[in-house]
Order: structure tokens, then C-alpha cells, then sequence
């Protein structure tokens, strides 16, 4: 076939422009190759149909040059702009900052930037404007940490017409899901007070409508149940140390609470030293539980026993997930992501204290 004349390489003799002294774009490329800019950015592309020999032009155009391609070449080249989006709500929380952590680190080693947007006040009206941000930035896909079903509900009732993937909270029969198991951590975290002779256990549990507390608490009534013990009444805290003390210094008043089970070691930390001031020996009168092995569990005192949740791989396959859906076809089914969780024993959990 007779090459066309914006698709040949250079002809020999031609002159070769300096371009000395000026940083060289993609048509300066074209230019010294013989080649249109559509033909380059098949090049940036490697698109299939691109004869050798006018593959190697331009290429060798490119270092004549010493041109390297940016961001919003190899985005015009694409289609895409290599850009993701992260909505993320109490990013300064424990989980949520170890997540975003990992998303950006495994966006970089892809080759892709992230825009994250974190909201303080994560009302309806909040969450669309931040989609609207996004998709005006053009983010190839978005990941959304959703913590609260009723946020859930607010990205559902978006147009976001992008590749969306949801942590924590189910949106539709669509949308990818990655969450930590939180129904058996608490569980685990039940049954091995249990285990060590307890006659119940008691629970911390975090804010009512977010979807982890929701399902540590209703998976710990479970297990009680299950297990033929009292179920006594849960207490509500926020995530904050805080909660965790004020409500250990109900339950240090009360001597048949002998195991408790707070949803997450922040809570656990203040319960801690709410049973310490009041005198209450931690395990030798209570035993302690947290959730999500913080940095510092290990070194409390005494130790925390506590369920480890893996953020750092739910950011990660949130962002496989994400990449998956980018490059995929569409009309995919909903992929439900449960990442494993640990019971991890330490001092602060032992048999209860000898009756009488």
C-alpha cells in the first residue's frame, strides 16, 4: 500500500529545523518526522497500526529532539487523563488516612495521579459537589470511602459517568465493594473473650449508621445469642478516645462487667484508662477488646488485644478494582471485596476474676 504523506518518515536530505533553546512539543515532532500530530500520538499510544519504519521516525525524531511526552500529550494520545479521584470522609482517622495511603501508592506505581477530595461535613449536598469537582476534572475513575449508608445513598442519586468503586457502604448491583470483614472480627473478638471463661461481654460500640459499627454490633449480639449468653445493652460511642473513657467510667461502677469489646482501639484506649484510674485492674478484673491495630495497640499498657484490619490491602484492591473497571468493558457485575481480618492476642485479655 502506497504510504500516505502524513503517515511517511522523514525523506532523506530534508532539513532539520534547531529547535535549540526551546523546550520541543509534539509538533515539532511531526514536523522533523514528516509525519501529522495524529501519527505522533499514535506513536505516545503505541497503536498497532503504525507502519515500522514510520514507528522509528518519529521515535527517532523524539530524541533528535530529546522531547518527552507530558502528561496531557499522552492524555490527548489516550483518551484518558490518568487522573482518579478519592472521596473520603474522617480522613484524619486511623483507617481512612492508612487507605488513602495505599490508594496513592499503588495510583503511582500505575502511573496515575489522585485528586482527594476529604469532607469534613459529609451532607447530601457535600458529596454531589465533590463528584461534580471530579468528573469537571476529568478523573478517569473515582474511589469512595463511604462509611455511612446514607452516603451511600447521595453517590447513588449522582451522575458521576465514570468508573466508580465503593468502600464500606453497598451502592447498587453495580458498583464494585471492598470492605474490611467486620462481621467477624467482632466475632472473633467475642468468642475469644467467651472462650476464656466470661459470662458475657459487653460493647462499645462506634456512631449508629455507619456500616462497620453497624455490623460489629448486630455480629457481637449475634455471637452472644449463639452462645446462650445475656446480651447486656450496648453503649454508643463516636470513634474518640474520648467516648471510649467517658463511657469506661459507667462501666468501671459496675462490678459484673468483666469483659468488654470497644469497635475500635481508640475507644478501647480511653476505656483503658477510665478503668485504670478507677481502680480496676485490666485483665485481672476486666478484659479489654479494640479494633483495627492501631500502631500504638502493642504498646499500651498492658498490651491491646485488639482485630487487625489490613488498610493498607483494601486500598489496594479498591484501586485494582478501580483500574479493572477503567480498562474493562461496561455492564460488569457487582464485585463484593471482603478483605480478612486477624484477632491479634495481647496482655489485655485474660480469664475473668475468681467469684466470691
Amino acid at each position: 500500500m502506497t504510504p500516505s504523506a502524513t503517515d511517511s518518515p522523514v525523506p532523506k536530505g530534508r532539513s532539520r529545523r534547531n529547535f535549540a533553546g526551546a523546550r520541543p512539543v509534539m509538533a515539532d515532532v511531526a514536523r522533523l518526522a514528516g509525519v501529522s500530530k495524529q501519527t505522533v500520538s499514535r506513536v505516545l499510544n503505541d497503536h498497532p497500526a503504525v507502519r515500522p519504519e514510520t514507528r522509528e521516525a518519529v521515535l527517532d525524531a523524539m530524541r533528535t529532539l530529546g522531547y518527552r511526552p507530558s502528561r496531557s500529550a499522552r492524555s490527548l494520545a489516550s483518551g484518558r487523563t490518568r487522573m482518579l479521584g478519592v472521596i473520603s470522609f474522617d480522613a484524619a482517622r486511623y483507617g481512612p488516612a492508612s487507605i488513602l495511603t495505599a490508594i496513592n501508592t499503588a495510583a503511582q506505581e500505575a502511573g496515575y495521579l489522585v485528586s482527594s477530595i476529604a469532607l469534613d461535613t459529609a451532607d447530601h449536598d457535600t458529596v454531589v459537589e465533590a463528584v461534580n469537582r471530579l468528573s469537571a476534572e476529568g478523573a478517569d475513575g473515582v474511589i469512595a470511602i463511604a462509611p455511612q449508608q446514607w452516603v451511600g445513598q447521595a453517590l447513588a442519586e449522582t451522575d458521576l459517568g465514570t468508573p466508580l468503586v465503593v468502600l464500606e457502604s453497598a451502592l447498587d448491583d453495580s458498583t464494585p465493594l471492598v470492605t474490611g470483614d467486620s462481621r467477624t472480627g467482632a466475632r472473633k473478638a467475642t468468642e475469644h473473650l467467651l472462650a476464656l471463661g466470661h459470662a458475657t461481654v459487653w460493647h462499645i460500640a462506634g456512631p449508629a449508621g455507619w456500616t462497620s459499627a453497624d455490623h460489629r454490633l448486630a455480629s457481637w449480639q449475634e455471637t452472644l445469642q449463639a452462645a446462650g449468653a445475656d446480651i447486656p445493652a450496648p453503649l454508643a460511642g463516636d470513634w474518640s478516645a474520648d467516648s471510649g473513657y467517658d463511657l469506661g467510667r459507667r462501666l468501671a461502677r459496675r462490678p459484673e462487667v468483666t469483659a468488654v469489646f470497644a469497635s475500635n482501639d481508640q475507644m478501647a484506649l480511653g476505656l483503658l484508662h477510665a478503668l485504670h484510674e478507677s481502680g480496676r485492674s485490666v485483665p485481672g478484673d476486666v478484659s479489654v477488646v479494640g479494633y483495627d491495630d492501631i500502631p500504638e495497640a502493642g504498646h499500651l499498657l498492658p498490651p491491646l488485644t485488639t482485630v487487625r484490619t489490613d488498610f493498607a490491602e483494601i486500598g489496594t484492591r479498591s484501586l485494582r478494582l478501580l483500574l479493572d473497571r477503567i480498562d474493562g468493558p461496561g455492564g460488569q457485575p457487582r464485585v463484593d471485596t471482603l478483605v480478612p481480618v486477624d484477632l491479634v492476642v495481647r496482655a489485655s485479655t485474660g480469664p475473668p476474676p475468681p467469684v466470691g
